[in-house]
C-alpha cells in the first residue's frame, strides 16, 4: 500500500489502529505535522488529502493508500501564507502554526480564484480557520497575514526579514519540539493513573514480569484525586504501552473523599491532608513559597496583610452599621482555568554511559538541569537538557513533572531511551490550572470621593495545593489608603493547581477593578478618571489620560441601552512586579567568521531568541541579526521564562556580552571603535582572525540596587512595577446571552520594549487569553468524585478567531530608566485585567453588574431579567 506524500510515493500501513498523524510523524520523520487535542478540534495536525485539508489525528493511516498528501513541509516554504505568518508574526510558539498554515494556503488560493487580488474581512477568514486553536493568542497577526496573502503582497520575498527570527523555521515545520526528538528505538512510556478520589495503595503489580514499570506514588502512598500518578510503565510501541497501562494491577484501600468546597468546609468532612506533615507538604500553586498560616480541617489561613488595617476594619463597619451609600461590599468568583498548552506535557529520556539526556518541554532549562542532577545524584555536566523549541507553556512547566520523572526511570529500566507525551485528558486533568476563588471586596470612600478604606478575603480552591495570593496583590493597587488583605485556602480531593500566568492577579482583578467601577457609579464619576485620582503610580496615570483621548473611549454609548443587542465598553487596571534573573548570563562567541549568542535559557514562544538577536546587533551597531543558540543545558546559565523576567534578565546580559566582545576585538584590531557602529567590513575582517574568541556577559546591577536581597534560585526583586490599562468593547445579545467581545485597546506600561512586534503579539495574546477566562474557560468536575469531566477541548473551550476582539496595542516605555535596557517584563502584567475591563464592559451595555466567571449564556440571561 503506497500513498504520495509530498510528491514522492511512500508505503503506509496496512492497519487502522495508526493514525495518520502517527505515521507522518513516527514513520516518515514529517514531525511537522503536530498532534495537540487527538479529537480533530485543535488543527494543529490539519494535511492536505488530494487537496482538502484533513484532520490527520483522526484519519487512519490506511485511509492514505493511493492518495495524495501535503504536509507543511511539502509546501516548501514558498507559498505566500508561509511568508506572510512569518512577515506579519502570525504565530508565536508555533505549535499551532503548520496547522493553521496548511489549511490557510487552500483557504488563500480558493479565495484568490475566486475573488482576485482582494483581502477579505475578519469574519471571512474567521470563518475559513474556524477549526484552529491558538493557546498563545497569536490570531491578530494571523488575520493580518491571511489578509496580506490574499491582496497577493508575498508572491514574491518580502525585502524585509521576519520580525521574529525563529519565523521561518515554524512556518516551514522545521521547529523541532521534544516529541520530535525521539531517536530510533525509543520506546513509549504511559502513566497509570487513580481512578479514585482517594485511596492508601497497597499494591501495584504489571502483568507482566518484562514490563518496565516505575513507582510514582508520594511517600505516604496515597492518592488524594482521580488522575493521580501511580505508576508508569513503557514497550517499544504505543499501542502495547498503553495495553501493559490498562493490565496494571492496583490494590486501593478506599478512603472518604471530599470533591466540593462546601462539603470541604463542613465540621467533620473528612480530611484531606490529615498530619501537619502532610499540610507542610501540600503541592503550591503559587510562584513564590507559600508564607505560614494555621489549619482548621481542611481551610487554610488567613495569611494576613495589612497597611494601617485595623483603621480600615473598624471605618468598614462604622460604615457598614451606618448604611453608607459610599460602601461598596460584593463578593465574586472565579472558576478553574486550565492552562492547556497546546504542545503537552512530554520528556524523552536517554540514560547513555553514566549520563542522562533529555528532550523535555520545559520552562527553565537550566534550572530543570540542576534540579535533575541533584534528584537522580549525578555530576551537572553529565545531565543535558535540551528545549529547542517549547509549544506554549503559561506556567505549567516549571519544574521535575510526572512526564520527566516516568520517562528518567523507565529510560533506565528500559535501557532505552523513553518518551512520555501526555494525552489532552492529562493535560487537562493533571498539568496544571489557575486555581478558582470566591472573593469579597469592600471599598469606602470618603465625602471628597477618595478611597478610605479597603479589604479583600479571598478564598481560592486549588484542589489538594495552597498558595493563594489574590487578596495580596490587591495590596499594591490605588494608594496607601487603609487595606486588610486575606487569603485563605479550602482543599479538596481534586488536583492540584499550579502557577498560571499572573498567578493571582487576574482573580484580583475581576473583583477589585468591578468594585472600583461600581464606586465610580455611586460617586457619579467617570470610571477612569476616578482610578486617576485614587491611582498614584505615575506610569499607570500617564496609562489612564492616554486611555481617555482613545476614540474607544470618548465615542462609547452613554446613558441607558434597549434593544436585543446591546454595546458597552468597561476598563480595567492591573499592575505586575518588576522580577529579574541575577544569574543571567550570555556568552558571545566567534565561529566560522561570525557572532554567534549562546545560552541556556529557552523560548515558549515569547521571542528571547529575537530580543537577544537584536540586543546584540544594536550594541554593536550591525546592520542584521546575530546567530542565536539556546535551549540546550550546555550553555551558560539562562533564566527560566517565568515571572515575567526572562527579557529584563537576558536582554542585559546580552548587552554586556556585547560590550565585552567591543572590548576584545577592539583589543585585536583599534579600527573597532570604543562605541556606536563598528564599520562592517572591519568587523569582518577582524572576526575572520579571532575564530573562538569568547566573552561571557552577566546582567549588571539596577541601578540604587535592589529593594531585597536576590534568592539564591535566581530571584531577584526589582523597584517599582509594571502597569496596564485595558479598554474593552463589547455587543451583549440580551436574548441568547452571548457577548461578543469587538475591540479593545491595551495599554502597557513596562518601560523600554526591547522587540516590538513580539511583545506586540504578547500583549495581544494575553487579552485572547482574559477572553477565555471571561467568557468560556470553566473546568467542570463530578461532584461526589471530583472527576475532571472537561477533558477534552470540546468540553473545555479555548476561544478561537471568531471570539476575540480587534486589539490594539499603545506602550508607555518611560519609568524603568534605573533598570539595565530601561525595560521589564509585560507577560504578566498585559493578561490581568482583560476579563475584569470585559466584565464592565457587559455592565455598560446591559445594567447589570456580572460577579461569577465565565459568563456564560445562562448566565448573563438570568442576570439581565
Amino acid at each position: 500500500m503506497e500513498a504520495h506524500v509530498n510528491g514522492s510515493p511512500v508505503p503506509v500501513p496496512d492497519s487502522p489502529a495508526t493514525s495518520a498523524a502517527a505515521h507522518l510523524r513516527d514513520g516518515l520523520g514529517l514531525t511537522g505535522t503536530k498532534v495537540a487535542c487527538g479529537t480533530g478540534v485543535c488543527g494543529a495536525c490539519t494535511v492536505l488529502v488530494d487537496g482538502s485539508p484533513a484532520a490527520s489525528c483522526l484519519l487512519p493511516a490506511d485511509r492514505l493508500a493511493g492518495r495524495s498528501v501535503t504536509t507543511v513541509e511539502g509546501l516548501g516554504g514558498e507559498h505566500p501564507v508561509q511568508r506572510a505568518f512569518a512577515a506579519h508574526d502570525g504565530l508565536q510558539c508555533g505549535y499551532c502554526t503548520p496547522g493553521f498554515v496548511v489549511e490557510a494556503s487552500v483557504f488563500v488560493d480558493g479565495w484568490r480564484a475566486e475573488h482576485g487580488d482582494t483581502p477579505p474581512g475578519r469574519e471571512e477568514i474567521a470563518d475559513a480557520l474556524a477549526g484552529h486553536l491558538c493557546r498563545c493568542g497569536a490570531y491578530e497577526g494571523i488575520f493580518s497575514a491571511v489578509a496580506a496573502a490574499c491582496a497577493g503582497e508575498f508572491d514574491t520575498l518580502p525585502d524585509r526579514d521576519p520580525p521574529r527570527v525563529d519565523a521561518v523555521d515554524k512556518v516551514t515545520g522545521r521547529a523541532r519540539y521534544s516529541a520530535d526528538q525521539a531517536p530510533p528505538g525509543t520506546w513509549e512510556g504511559v502513566v497509570v493513573r487513580s481512578v479514585h478520589p482517594h485511596a492508601r495503595i497497597r499494591s501495584v503489580r504489571a502483568a507482566d514480569a518484562d514490563t518496565p514499570l516505575v513507582d510514582l506514588l508520594p511517600a505516604d502512598r496515597t492518592v488524594r484525586y482521580v488522575g493521580q500518578p501511580i505508576a508508569a510503565v513503557a514497550a517499544p510501541t504505543p499501542g502495547r504501552a498503553r495495553a501493559a497501562a490498562e493490565a496494571v494491577a492496583v490494590d486501593y484501600d478506599l478512603r472518604p473523599a471530599v470533591a466540593e468546597v462546601a462539603t470541604a468546609r463542613a465540621p467533620g468532612a473528612p480530611l484531606v491532608h490529615a498530619t501537619p506533615d502532610e499540610r507542610a507538604g501540600a503541592p503550591s500553586y503559587g510562584e513564590a513559597p507559600s508564607p505560614p498560616a494555621r489549619w482548621d480541617g481542611n481551610v487554610r489561613g488567613p495569611g494576613t496583610v495589612t497597611w494601617r488595617g485595623p483603621t480600615a476594619v473598624r471605618r468598614l463597619r462604622a460604615a457598614a452599621a451606618s448604611g453608607n451609600p459610599l460602601l461598596v461590599a460584593q463578593e465574586y468568583t472565579t472558576a478553574a482555568q486550565l492552562h492547556s498548552p497546546l504542545e503537552p506535557h512530554v520528556c524523552v529520556a536517554h540514560w547513555h554511559g553514566g549520563g542522562l539526556d533529555l528532550f523535555a518541554s520545559t520552562q527553565s532549562v537550566s534550572g530543570l538541569a540542576d534540579r535533575v542532577a541533584e534528584r537522580w545524584e549525578l555530576d551537572r555536566d553529565r545531565v543535558r537538557v535540551v528545549a529547542e523549541h517549547v509549544g506554549g507553556a503559561f506556567g505549567a512547566k516549571n519544574g521535575i513533572s510526572t512526564d520527566i520523572r516516568a520517562a528518567v526511570d523507565l529510560s533506565r529500566l528500559a535501557g532505552a531511551p523513553v518518551r512520555v507525551s501526555f494525552t489532552r485528558a492529562e493535560e487537562l486533568t493533571d498539568a496544571g490550572h489557575r486555581p478558582g476563588t470566591r472573593t469579597r471586596v469592600a471599598l469606602l470612600a470618603d465625602g471628597d470621593g477618595d478611597l478610605a478604606a479597603m479589604s479583600v478575603d479571598s478564598y481560592g480552591d486549588g484542589g489538594v495545593s495552597v498558595g493563594s495570593t489574590t487578596a495580596t496583590m490587591a495590596l499594591l493597587m490605588y494608594g496607601r489608603a487603609p487595606r486588610r488583605v486575606r487569603d485563605y485556602d479550602v482543599v479538596t480531593h481534586r488536583p492540584p493547581g499550579m502557577p498560571m500566568r499572573a498567578p493571582g492577579g487576574p482573580p484580583m482583578a475581576w473583583a477589585l477593578e468591578q468594585a472600583v467601577d461600581e464606586m465610580a457609579g455611586r460617586l457619579g464619576e467617570d470610571p477612569l478618571a476616578l482610578r486617576l485620582r485614587w491611582d498614584g503610580n505615575p506610569k499607570r496615570r500617564a496609562l489612564y489620560e492616554r486611555a481617555a483621548r482613545t476614540a474607544l473611549w470618548r465615542s462609547r454609548p452613554r446613558g441607558p441601552r434597549t434593544g436585543r443587542f446591546r454595546r458597552g465598553v468597561g476598563a480595567a487596571a492591573s499592575n505586575w512586579l518588576y522580577l529579574f534573573g541575577p544569574r543571567a548570563r550570555v556568552e558571545l562567541v566567534v565561529e566560522g567568521g561570525e557572532l554567534v549568542v549562546r545560552t541556556a535559557t529557552q523560548d515558549l514562544g515569547t521571542g528571547i531568541r529575537t530580543v537577544l538577536s537584536g540586543t546584540v546587533a544594536d550594541r554593536l551597531g550591525l546592520p542584521g541579526g546575530v546567530r542565536v543558540e539556546i535551549g540546550d543545558s550546555g550553555a551558560v546559565f539562562g533564566t527560566g521564562s517565568y515571572g515575567s523576567r526572562t527579557t529584563p534578565s537576558m536582554g542585559p546580559a546580552a548587552a554586556d556580552a556585547a560590550d565585552r566582545m567591543r572590548a576584545a576585538l577592539r583589543g585585536r584590531d583599534p579600527r573597532v571603535p570604543e562605541r556606536g557602529p563598528v564599520d562592517e567590513h572591519v568587523l569582518k575582517e577582524v572576526l575572520s582572525t579571532s575564530e573562538g574568541l569568547s566573552v561571557v556577559g552577566g546582567r549588571v546591577r539596577d541601578r540604587w540596587g535592589p529593594p531585597f536581597p536576590d534568592t539564591p534560585d535566581d530571584l531577584g526583586v526589582g523597584r517599582g512595577m509594571s502597569g496596564a490599562v485595558h479598554l474593552m468593547e463589547v455587543e451583549v445579545d440580551t436574548l441568547l446571552g452571548r457577548v461578543r467581545p469587538t475591540r479593545c485597546w491595551a495599554g502597557i506600561a513596562a518601560g523600554r520594549i526591547y522587540s516590538e512586534r513580539t511583545a506586540r503579539n504578547q500583549c495581544e495574546g494575553a487579552v485572547v487569553q482574559g477572553v477565555g477566562y471571561a467568557l468560556f474557560e470553566e473546568r467542570r468536575h463530578d461532584p461526589r468524585t471530583g472527576a475532571v469531566l472537561s477533558d477534552d477541548l470540546e468540553d473545555y473551550r479555548l476561544p478561537g478567531m471568531g471570539d476575540v476582539p480587534e486589539t490594539e496595542v499603545y506602550f508607555h516605555q518611560e519609568g524603568f530608566e534605573h533598570v539595565p535596557g530601561g525595560g521589564v517584563g509585560l507577560g504578566e502584567v498585559s493578561a490581568v485585567g482583560v476579563a475584569a475591563a470585559l466584565g464592565n464592559a457587559v455592565f455598560d451595555a446591559t445594567g447589570w453588574r456580572p460577579r461569577d466567571l465565565p459568563l456564560r449564556p445562562d448566565r448573563v440571561i438570568e442576570g439581565i431579567r
